[in-house]
């Protein structure tokens, strides 16, 4: 498990990396750059995370695949990925440069950063069809156990995203300083540069030469795209359920002015980091369960879930100890603004108290993927977020003006909720007798 998960942490780390340097170079900008930075990629997060979700079903197929001994249907589905990919984010373009502006106008974003808002996503979604390509790269070589390859791309979009934020936010190399839009700049180059990357590393590997990745430019296989798009948009919805949350309230509270939308980034972002972890154990237990249920062992499938479950929950519990202990430490590592820090330190502690709940939800969804059960785990998390934790934070956020960190109680409610169930539903699929391909 942990050597799966090794590289993923890292991969996972990495990204978390690339947002704190946005969020710590924004910052460094003004209030107003750190708040468009935080609405604006809350709201390409959104359009992301569905085409992440989506092309992640890739992932428990080429594990059961793999599991099974059929390395050229992993290749089919591949190309099949890579095509679905290119048509989301070709759709995600053209959607951004029409909505955008509106969509911030009626959302109510502060006029003082809603232009710079509206900059930053036009300037990161060309990236779209990139990265989308790239995850469907990603979800094949995760699929198959191969998962250093993804480790070094991320290190080197590290790298790449804050040598190109410091040349583009800042006007350096000659250069125009275009601040919080350089920003959105860097990561789309990133984008690309990572995708081309990882399509010559495995169209030459040895190791991927059994798929037969790149051997003919294939037909588009609608049976294959239907099998995707079945498993992978329940996943998608899953996923945004709870990113959905979290993004939904970064805009409520770009509502209430910058120094609330900044404290709110702030605390986001290194709870973000920290989650890191438990999401790339999750990916290793998906590819385990996978692996064990096309090999036909369903008691390694069920101990291999359980196992992450727990791994999940011990980590996340040095977390949360971690943040009780050092959120002061933390808060100054990204501002030194007073009216930021107060709120900020407020909203760790609120993220501590769902840490644990957070880890154990993101394990149980991993389990359940590599059951290939992906609608019931859809259900519970549009209740659990959207049925519950979102009236609560609407009202905190808007309704009552409540202080922010009232506002993340709804988090703690429904992650609690998420947790639960998706343990209960983990339990009941993997006893034997109901296991099913």
């Amino acid at each position: 498990m942990l050597r799966l998960a090794g590289p993923l942490i890292i991969n996972n780390l990495a990204i978390a990396g690339m947002q704190f340097a946005d969020t710590v170079m924004a910052g460094r900008l003004g209030a107003e750059s750190l708040a468009a930075v935080a609405v604006g990629g809350s709201i390409w997060f959104m359009g992301f995370v569905l085409a992440l979700g989506t092309l992640m079903a890739i992932s428990p197929i080429a594990a059961r695949h793999y599991g099974a001994g059929n390395p050229e249907l992993i290749g089919r589905y591949t190309r099949q990925g890579i095509y679905l990919g290119i048509g989301i984010g070709s759709v995600l373009i053209v959607m951004a440069y029409w909505t955008v502006e509106p969509l911030l106008e009626i959302i109510g974003i502060d006029p003082g950063f809603r232009g710079l808002t509206a900059g930053y996503v036009l300037a990161i979604v060309p990236g779209a069809p990139a990265i989308f390509t790239f995850l469907a790269l990603r979800f094949t070589t995760e699929g198959i156990g191969a998962t250093k390859p993804i480790m070094y791309a991320s290190i080197f979009s590290l790298v790449c995203n804050v040598f190109l934020n410091y040349v583009f936010m800042f006007g350096h190399f000659g250069a125009p300083a275009l601040g919080a839009v350089g920003c959105g700049v860097a990561s789309a180059i990133t984008m690309w540069l990572i995708m081309i990357g990882l399509a010559v590393y495995m169209g030459t590997g040895i190791r991927y030469r059994p798929l037969k990745l790149f051997t003919h430019v294939a037909p588009v296989r609608v049976g294959v795209l239907r099998e995707i798009v079945v498993l992978g948009v329940p996943i998608a919805i899953t996923i945004t359920a709870e990113a959905g949350l979290f993004n939904a309230v970064s805009i409520l509270m770009g509502t209430r002015g910058a120094a609330i939308a900044a404290a709110h980034q702030i605390a986001i972002s290194f709870a973000s980091t920290m989650f890191m972890v438990p999401l790339a154990l999750s990916s290793a237990i998906t590819i385990r369960v996978g692996h064990a249920l096309g090999a036909g062992n369903n008691q390694a499938a069920r101990s291999s879930g359980a196992l992450g479950l727990l791994m999940c929950a011990l980590f996340m519990t040095f977390s949360a100890a971690f943040l009780l202990v050092f959120r002061d430490a933390v808060v100054g590592l990204y501002t030194n603004d007073t009216s930021v820090t107060s709120i900020a330190i407020s909203l760790l502690l609120m993220a501590a108290i769902f840490q644990v709940a957070d880890g154990v939800q993101i394990g149980a969804a991993g389990a359940l993927r590599g059951y290939k059960d992906t609608r019931v785990p859809m259900v519970i998390n549009i209740i659990a977020f959207w049925v519950f934790a979102f009236p609560l934070a609407y009202m905190a956020a808007v309704t009552y003006l409540s202080p922010p960190s009232y506002v993340w109680g709804a988090f703690v409610i429904g992650l609690t909720i998420s947790a639960l169930m998706l343990t209960w539903r983990f339990h009941y699929v993997s006893s034997a007798s109901r296991v099913t391909d």
